[in-house]
């Protein structure tokens, strides 16, 4: 004889209370790690569209350390990049080759004692004009 499909379909119930706390719990944990590191990251991608801008700069072979230090923190302050201090960007000159070399971290506060660290690290080889 055929069973009744009744029968199998009135012991489905669904995922339980505890399942949907811990999808809740895992799916806001992702959420605040999205909001707390995103800005970092954008942050970060606005350093290198600046740096990366400077390739072709009229007079930047001939300028010094000090000079494009400050053409990037121009750059970088109308990008609206707060956090950012010069003292991570070092400039070195090779002949008509300016080496820029950029090394820093952000930390952020997730919650209580819990922090990140994120470390950011790029080399950029230029000409000027």
């Amino acid at each position: 004889m055929k069973k009744n499909s009744l029968s199998t379909m009135n012991r489905q119930a669904g995922a339980s209370a505890l399942t949907i706390m811990v999808m809740v719990l895992f799916f806001g944990s992702l959420l605040t790690l999205v909001i707390k590191l995103g800005p970092a990251y954008l942050d970060d991608i606005t350093i290198q569209e600046a740096l990366e801008s400077l390739e072709g700069t009229e007079g930047l072979s001939n300028m010094g350390p000090a000079q494009v230090r400050t053409l990037i923190n121009k750059r970088l302050s109308v990008n609206n990049v707060r956090g950012f201090e010069a003292k991570n960007i070092t400039v070195e000159k090779n002949g008509e080759l300016v080496v820029i070399n950029v090394d820093y971290e952000v930390r952020n506060n997730i919650f209580r004692n819990v922090d990140t660290v994120v470390h950011f690290q790029h080399k950029y080889e230029m000409k000027g004009k």
